[in-house]
């Protein structure tokens, strides 16, 4: 744990309550301070109603929006247009991966995912040192 990941904070949109549990164990861990939306209507409520938190990592195939939604809601709100954003999805068609940085995410990992590999594209993405 380092003193700069200890004041960062993440917005994670799962709906898998699996996949949601071992992010917001594993990033809390890694000392970030963690809120997790369960479906896309309440990651827009919160992209919305919050200031921006330091990454986000976002589903793609979600109930209600799906993170492609999300990312041009997210890139479109005040303050959030330069927050990092991985997509993190079982998707692997190279059109949704170029969909997906095209919308503005900063990268996209596939499920299932190395829970170090993601952390060190966090670090990298955020600022944060290893």
């Amino acid at each position: 744990m380092t003193d700069s990941s200890r004041s960062q904070s993440a917005l994670v949109v799962e709906d898998d309550d699996h996949i949601a549990h071992l992010l917001e164990f594993m990033l809390q861990r890694a000392g970030y301070r963690v809120h997790v939306a369960r479906d896309g209507r309440a990651g827009k409520q919160f992209i919305e109603s919050n200031p921006a938190p330091d990454f986000v990592l976002l589903d793609v195939m979600l109930p209600f929006h799906d993170g492609f939604q999300l990312v041009g809601m997210l890139r479109a709100q005040p303050g959030w247009q330069s927050v990092p954003v991985i997509m993190l999805t079982a998707k692997t068609q190279e059109r949704d991966i170029v969909r997906a940085l095209d919308a503005g995410a900063n990268d996209y990992v596939v499920k299932p995912f190395q829970p170090n590999e993601l952390l060190a594209r966090l670090r990298r993405l955020a600022g944060a040192k290893p």
